[in-house]
């Protein structure tokens, strides 16, 4: 048997412990592109994959926003034990797993005969949905307290690189064939497992191990204990009500494009292709200047003024070009979510980054499923507004007000953590 500080030996995806140098970085960026390269493949066409087996608008709707919130749902309760099992066995089976899981999720969607079976399938893609929050958790343990943010923005990075290259290539690849994006993206996720298998070296040593506990992997628990961190306290608000935020977005902003300007997949990839380029210029590029400069706090503060009036924005815009241009000006909205994520990296110690990863995660992921439903519903409601019409842009109203909110909160416990800090 094994006592809670002494954990046996890991599954057999496990390699030795690596020292933990800073040259193990690329390795699982390199994971996280590929990972995120998959995805985007699939965002342009996911949509139109659900029309062919719904055919008015407003169902269309509603069934995106069901497959979406289920993945979200199973998420939420799979990604805390995701991040738990890496504290126990180690970063690198876990994400390997993970991404093979993603893998064969792509496969399947591939196979459905039905809306059902999409959403079965999707549910299924979600209990291995963790591999993001794994990844922080790598960079957590690799990098220096006061370097978290910087380091952190490079997995944003990778996500705007695979943004980059995924929604383009899925848009031209979905013009051709809906399904075709799903087999590149079914195969750069295994070719991923591969690569991983054999380069990615484990970032969590023996020594900071900690015992699995159904306590520390429960969802709810997980998200109680974020709010009790010293120096956090409302920021997780901020942080739900942010992803709440992008999460409405994302998920109307493909629906959206083509009922507003008629977009095709080929557009909505093109404008996801934009979106990876200024998350690039802002977190692989800029951010660990741009965080010494204004610093963490005043990071979150400039991201979500300037992600309130874009989303403000998206939603007046009445021809498909100025969404080009919105996206290119909101650069320093990328800086905000690794910022946010630097707090709470530096509240936990070193054996409970994957809990508090997970968390983190499984918040997000709950917050997908109510912006989900909430946009997709909101949607279908306005779907028979003529094109052009600002009716087609209430999601992103919606968005910006919620947005809104956060930057309230956010400015109220900077100041009153300032206030704290001039008393001491």
């Amino acid at each position: 048997m094994t006592t809670p500080d002494q954990p046996h030996s890991t599954s057999s995806l496990a390699a030795p412990a690596a020292p933990i140098v800073p040259t193990n970085v690329r390795f699982v960026l390199i994971t996280v592109f590929l990972d995120i390269l998959g995805i985007g493949l699939i965002i342009p066409v996911l949509p139109r994959l659900v029309g062919a087996f719904t055919q008015q608008a407003d169902a269309q709707a509603h069934w995106y926003g069901a497959i979406v919130a289920i993945y979200g749902v199973m998420q939420f309760f799979f990604a805390p034990v995701i991040g738990a099992l890496s504290d126990r066995f180690g970063r690198r089976p876990v994400l390997l797993t993970c991404v093979f899981g993603l893998g064969l999720n792509f496969i399947l969607l591939t196979q459905a005969t039905s809306i059902y079976w999409l959403l079965i399938i999707r549910a299924l893609g979600g209990v291995t949905a963790g591999n993001l929050s794994v990844a922080n958790a790598y960079i957590a343990d690799v990098s220096s307290p006061e370097n978290r943010s910087k380091a952190l923005g490079k997995i944003g990075a990778m996500f705007g690189l695979g943004f980059i290259c995924g929604p383009v290539t899925g848009g031209l690849l979905g013009e051709a064939n809906i399904h075709y994006p799903f087999y590149l993206a079914a195969a750069v996720s295994l070719s991923n497992v591969v690569y991983g298998y054999f380069s990615l070296p484990e970032s969590l040593p023996l020594a900071n191990r900690k015992a699995f506990s159904i306590k520390s992997a429960n969802p709810f628990a997980g998200l109680s204990g974020l709010a009790h961190l010293r120096g956090v306290g409302s920021l997780v608000w901020v942080y739900g009500l942010t992803m709440f935020a992008q999460f409405t977005l994302q998920t109307t902003w493909v629906l959206s494009t083509e009922l507003r300007f008629g977009w095709t997949p080929m557009q909505n990839g093109l404008s996801l292709f934009m979106v990876g380029i200024s998350s690039v210029v802002m977190q692989g590029v800029f951010l660990g200047r741009y965080i010494k400069l204004v610093g963490d706090a005043n990071a979150i503060l400039f991201g979500l003024i300037s992600s309130c009036a874009a989303l403000t924005l998206y939603g007046l815009a009445t021809q498909g070009w100025m969404m080009y241009v919105l996206i290119l000006c909101n650069v320093l909205a990328f800086a905000a979510g690794p910022a946010l994520q630097a707090f709470f990296s530096r509240a936990v110690d070193a054996r409970s980054q994957g809990v508090a990863m997970g968390s983190l995660s499984a918040l997000a992921s709950i917050m997908s499923v109510a912006a989900t439903l909430a946009g997709t519903s909101l949607l279908a409601q306005v779907s028979h507004a003529p094109r052009g019409s600002l009716l087609l842009g209430a999601p992103f109203f919606m968005a910006a007000s919620v947005q809104f909110m956060a930057l309230i909160l956010a400015f109220l416990h900077m100041r009153k953590t300032k206030q704290s800090t001039v008393k001491d």
